[in-house]
């Protein structure tokens, strides 16, 4: 896949800054960002697979080149 579009690459580092966030958390506040970071997911997910379908490309080719994408662009928030 060549040139991943802006709006996955987006969607994928919110979610992995959402993962970051659970870093040190407990309780009701652990369980609150839990569901913060799997709504996220959910959102990459319904993203990738809607870009796939309209380009027709394979869906675990188009969400594996999301995150190499955004792993290629940032460290991992979860060190910052």
């Amino acid at each position: 896949m060549a040139e991943v579009p802006d709006e996955l690459t987006r969607l994928e580092r919110t979610a992995e800054e959402e993962r970051a966030k659970l870093a040190g958390l407990s309780g009701d506040a652990y369980d609150a960002q839990v569901r913060r970071w799997r709504e996220a997911s959910e959102a990459v997910r319904a993203a990738v697979a809607a870009y796939a379908t309209a380009t027709g490309a394979n869906r675990d080719e188009v969400e594996q080149a999301v995150r190499c994408a955004v792993r290629k662009s940032q460290e991992d928030p979860a060190v910052e």
